[in-house]
């Protein structure tokens, strides 16, 4: 029987060749292979090798510094297919100067376009991304100008007389997984692991095109002492194992911690005071936006304010029995972390495979999804992909906001500087922003408006100041706050004019005080 060879970090390193294309598995920093990484960033600042390397990744895998950062060198990357980079400055300023080619697939389509590639399937064939920016009529995912030229990663298919993205496959060198335990036959689990992510498809994938596969391990065993049905990738398919010689630095379970049992299921952990937040933009928005919760919802939370405040407000208004809060690293339930700790939750009654999740946000499609954003235009499109010269890229974005039944945008009204208070029930604008965010055309389209009319999708779009909600007519302005006035505080900060529903009422004044506001009883 194949057995892989165990080696050292630097003997991994130089397995390495250049020109090489390298597929990493992470989501932040969960599962990034640090040992693995620092020794391939400092084979190349001390051999200047390998070079021209091309980087494949579904999630963003950084948490300012670690995880793929150390491929952020020019020389280093020639090419960088990602999902998203918003932890990723280095990377994001390679992108931004011209200095890699850089495209961007949506994390879902990416994470199960392995498992198409494992399969020898011509591509990743689906409905999501048409209209947006990854569409190849529009930027086709190419993020800067230097791509411009360079071929597409996509096209556009007609099967039964109805459009089509298809995702090409790309061949793979190299991939780099991580785990928990592996036996001396290099049998793999991912017991302590905060996310299950893609890791069989993308081994798969790399075998496929006759790649290598490199694991990161925490723990050693003897053969015969791991359960089957925990071995997440067998033996057969590693090519070699890297033991990590310092966990605490470089096999850490997330950012913030080395190892909490409660972030990968062994323990639940009762709600804690330090679980309430404190009242601020980011967490109002958030109680408008968990509003159109209905009762028995399945929702979504991404990025940004959403995954930030809500699953803690409903932990806060008590209605965890009422819906289930999902999260697109596989998470059910629980109370998600956020920043830098996108991805983990506490007290999840379920965490499944990556690309598994994705069936589900493709298909059936969530209840309620609310997701952050950055700019609304009067067609209701949506960028929350592409603000100012840094290209954050998709994530789960275009994912799960195109077959949501209810997509729920979080944002405050305008940027950079605003500052609010809150008194009576009311709110007042101490210090405005100087960045206007209802713009006459959107920067970059991750959500399509027009699309979203067509097919009769329910979306929302709530700041701190105003609700609206896209009608079939365009962008409808629906509830204004207690204490804003409406022509200077709004309508003079808009490059649009919005419809204005002839039932345009005041926010809750409950949302602007610090006690709960009585979630519970708006549901029944």
């Amino acid at each position: 029987m194949k057995r892989p060879v165990f080696v050292s970090p630097a003997e991994a390193a130089e397995m390495i060749r250049d020109n090489s294309t390298i597929a990493t598995i992470g989501m932040t920093l969960v599962s990034a292979s640090e040992s693995i990484l620092k020794a391939i960033e400092n084979r190349f600042l001390t051999e200047h090798t390998p070079a021209g390397l091309t980087l494949v990744h579904s999630c963003g895998q950084s948490d300012r510094d670690r995880g793929i950062q150390h491929f952020a060198h020019e020389g280093m990357l020639k090419k960088i297919i990602g999902g998203h980079w918003g932890l990723q400055p280095r990377m994001m300023e390679l992108i931004a100067e011209n200095k890699i080619e850089a495209y961007c697939i949506p994390q879902g389509q990416f994470a199960q376009l392995y498992r198409s590639m494992a399969g020898g399937e011509p591509g990743k064939i689906t409905k999501v991304g048409l209209g947006t920016f990854v569409d190849p009529r529009i930027e086709g995912g190419k993020m800067n100008e230097r791509t411009r030229q360079a071929p597409d990663i996509s096209e556009i298919l007609t099967i039964n007389g109805e459009e089509y993205m298809c995702y090409k496959p790309i061949p793979l060198d190299y991939v780099i997984i991580r785990g928990t335990y592996v036996d001396e036959d290099g049998n793999l689990t991912t017991d302590e692991e905060a996310m299950q992510l893609e890791v069989f498809p993308a081994v798969m994938a790399c075998r496929k095109f006759g790649g290598k596969v490199i694991a990161q391990a925490k723990y050693k065993v003897k053969n015969g002492q791991l359960h089957c049905k925990k071995v997440t990738v067998p033996g057969v398919f590693i090519d070699a194992v890297v033991m990590c010689d310092d966990p605490e630095q470089d096999h850490r379970q997330t950012h913030s911690f080395a190892f909490d049992p409660a972030y990968c299921g062994d323990i639940k952990t009762p709600v804690s005071q330090s679980d309430v937040l404190p009242l601020t933009i980011r967490k109002l928005i958030g109680r408008r936006a968990v509003m159109e919760l209905a009762q028995d919802d399945v929702l979504n939370v991404g990025t940004g304010i959403p995954n930030d405040v809500v699953g803690a407000i409903i932990a806060e208004e008590g209605i965890g029995q009422e819906v289930t809060v999902t999260v697109e690293s596989g998470i059910y339930g629980g109370i998600p972390l956020g920043g830098v700790d996108f991805g983990i939750a506490k007290n999840n009654f379920a965490l499944v495979r990556h690309d598994d999740q994705f069936d589900y946000y493709n298909g059936a499609g969530v209840d309620v999804t609310f997701m952050g954003a950055g700019q609304l235009d009067a067609d209701g499109n949506v960028n929350a992909t592409k603000l100012g010269k840094m290209p954050t890229g998709a994530g789960g974005f275009i994912d799960i906001t195109t077959n949501a039944k209810h997509v729920v945008f979080c944002s405050t009204f305008t940027g950079k500087g605003l500052k609010c208070s809150f008194d009576g029930g009311k709110l007042r604008i101490d210090q405005e922003g100087s960045l206007i965010k209802m713009v006459k055309n959107v920067t970059q389209i991750s959500y399509n408006g027009k699309i979203a009319r067509k097919k009769h999708q329910k979306m929302h779009y709530v700041t701190e100041r105003a609700v609206f909600e896209l009608g079939q007519d365009g962008v409808v302005l629906t509830e204004v706050a207690p204490g804003i006035d409406l022509q200077t505080q709004v309508l003079d900060l808009m490059e649009f004019k919005p419809i204005i529903s002839p039932h345009l009422k005041e926010m809750n004044p409950k949302l602007f005080c610090e006690e709960p506001f009585g979630l519970k009883e708006l549901l029944k």
